[in-house]
């Protein structure tokens, strides 16, 4: 969890590294090649949806980054996460938790949840698709890591946010905290420390902030 940020921070210096150690793993492979992608797209094979109609944050990133050597600036805080993202091959999500009712649970919708897509239309998750919800029943997220909502994105007047990077590869309890000793080192330079940070696995599941 971050507390408190601000846009007015220059993240260019910090993103140029990140982007360029993507470059040189597209130039080695393609994204659809990297496991930490191949990982989700298995997982979204299993969970019964074609992997390549619906990407995990991911590969979407780097399938942009790929086309256009670059991406758009939105918010320093998600820029940096992108440049993360795209170096790690991993989904890295920042919430705005004043825009999230009390928790986020990574769960199975049951159908009545409420998700506010970008376009601003109201959509409702498929009964037992993954979803990341709120206590009032919205999804932050849907179909695990393939679309947040647009009620939690950061924008300038965020303060308080949670960062969360989500791994399926087998290296992932590996890669991940350093994937977060990154960010944090990041984010203490943009902003201030971290004021929580920690890990959730199959076998804890369970993180209070």
């Amino acid at each position: 969890m971050v507390e408190p940020i601000h846009p007015d921070v220059d993240a260019e210096p910090y993103l140029k590294p990140w982007y360029q150690n993507a470059r040189s793993r597209l130039n080695a492979q393609s994204e659809s090649q990297m496991p930490e992608i191949s990982a989700w797209r298995k997982a979204y094979s299993q969970m019964g949806l074609k992997p390549t109609k619906y990407r995990s944050a991911a590969e979407a990133l780097l399938r942009r980054f790929r086309r256009e050597d670059n991406l758009p600036r939105l918010h320093p805080l998600v820029d940096y996460c992108n440049a993360l993202s795209l170096a790690f091959a991993i989904p890295v999500a920042a919430f705005d938790l004043d825009r999230v009712a009390e928790y986020i649970e990574v769960r199975h919708a049951k159908g009545t949840e409420q998700h506010l897509a970008f376009g601003g239309k109201v959509e409702h998750p498929a009964r037992d698709e993954v979803i990341l919800c709120d206590a009032v029943d919205h999804a932050h997220g849907r179909r695990w890591t393939f679309r947040q909502s647009w009620q939690s994105i950061v924008t300038p007047d965020t303060q308080k946010v949670l960062v969360l990077c989500e791994a399926m590869h087998e290296s992932a309890d590996v890669d991940v905290p350093v994937l977060m000793d990154q960010l944090a080192e990041g984010i203490s330079a943009l902003w201030s420390p971290p004021k929580q940070r920690g890990m959730i696995t199959a076998t804890s599941d369970r993180l209070e902030f």
